[in-house]
């Protein structure tokens, strides 16, 4: 279906994510063969070779699945320690940070959505992730340096992409396919292993003969086939991230009905999420992962942010303002900057339109040139 709006690029995107997501058995089930004619006995033809590892494939498929529920059940009980653990991020309640705290419950009351856990990394990196395998174990983290440099408007933005991980269950898509490509990866590794066995104790099934060479080509194959197993599923893995980021940029301006702060928080984050002290398989999970610029486009686990603003531009109505230079951390700004303002600098309130979104707050102060930001368009 060709989009032609919000509504329908928000389709088009869960279409192509459940198809994804499909594609994770498949390959758990060709890792399975691939492993069969490993560790298969030692046939005299390849056609007997395949007919050994597809008999013995059901159960190499069932052991595999085994394996991935395991692993599964783990991360199910302990996903949200886990996480606190490797990003070092702390809970927060509502009297330690109001701010953070009221704008999620307000976005959470007009969606009839449970509050999720709220927690915060302490590094000046603008960042957030979501995270919880069902919509009442829902979190979302956020780092310091973000709300720092974003107003209401964009934090609240944000803040909606997360819970619209949350709703669109995305932290269980991630975890599925995270298991899926951990399978995997453990069936490559083990492969690499039996690999440097063999080597070591003299090659592949060597006894000198043709049925050896017969057997050695249908381990070299098994091999190939494991490693194009484990290469499609960390693309899939990549592709399903990218997919879901779009999603959620749906889904933040379908809840806060402002493309405009999405779009300028999006800038803002933009060259300034860098976090190399969180594991790389984390960052899949983040607003922003920004060692996505040094990889190609089939391995990044997020769609580039002019990408992403420009959907938002097309399909929601935005407005891109370019780039925005972020002001100096207050601690940076000396002392007599943060007094009072100047004789040529004024402050202006002014009120909020009727009828304006209850993000937007009862005032706000007027933007540069005088005109207030809520002001109509055009």
């Amino acid at each position: 279906m060709r989009a032609v709006g919000l509504r329908t690029h928000a389709w088009n995107t869960a279409w192509r994510s459940a198809l994804l997501i499909a594609g994770f058995p498949l390959l758990l089930a060709v890792t399975a063969l691939g492993l069969g004619l490993i560790i298969g006995p030692e046939q005299r033809d390849l056609g007997r070779a395949f007919a050994e590892a597809l008999g013995n494939l059901p159960l190499l498929y069932a052991l595999c699945w085994g394996v991935a529920l395991v692993w599964f059940a783990i991360a199910w009980v302990a996903h949200n320690r886990i996480l606190d653990w490797a990003s070092g991020a702390h809970p927060v309640t509502r009297s330690e940070e109001p701010r953070l705290w009221n704008l999620t419950e307000n976005l959470c009351i007009s969606r009839g959505m449970r509050m999720p856990r709220l927690a915060v990394i302490e590094t000046p990196a603008l960042n957030a992730f979501a995270a919880g395998l069902s919509r009442q174990t829902g979190s979302v983290t956020v780092t310091r340096g973000l709300m720092e440099a974003l107003d209401d408007r964009e934090l609240a933005a944000v803040l909606a992409h997360e819970l619209s991980h949350i709703r669109n269950g995305d932290a269980r898509l991630g975890l599925i396919a995270a298991v899926f490509v951990g399978v995997i990866s453990l069936g490559f590794e083990m492969m690499a292993r039996g690999t440097r066995a063999a080597r070591a104790s003299g090659g592949w099934r060597r006894s000198g003969g043709g049925g050896s060479r017969q057997g050695n080509a249908a381990a070299l194959i098994g091999v190939l086939i494991i490693a194009a197993a484990w290469l499609l599923s960390m693309v899939l893995r990549m592709a399903l991230s990218r997919n879901r980021e779009f999603l959620a940029d749906a889904g933040a301006v379908e809840m806060t009905a402002d493309p405009d702060a999405m779009i300028s928080a999006l800038r803002k984050v933009e060259g300034r999420a860098d976090m190399p002290e969180v594991p790389s398989q984390l960052r899949a999970l983040f607003l922003e992962d920004a060692s996505d610029s040094a990889l190609s486009s089939l391995m990044a686990t997020h769609p580039p942010i002019p990408a992403r603003i420009e959907a938002l531009v097309r399909f929601a109505g935005g407005r891109d303002p370019g780039p925005i230079a972020l002001a100096p951390a207050a601690e940076e700004t000396p002392a007599s900057a943060q007094a009072e303002p100047g004789a040529d600098e004024t402050v202006r309130i002014t009120p909020s339109p009727a009828g304006a979104p209850w993000w937007r707050g009862p005032a706000r102060p007027e933007a540069p040139g005088g005109r207030s930001p809520w002001a109509p368009r055009g």
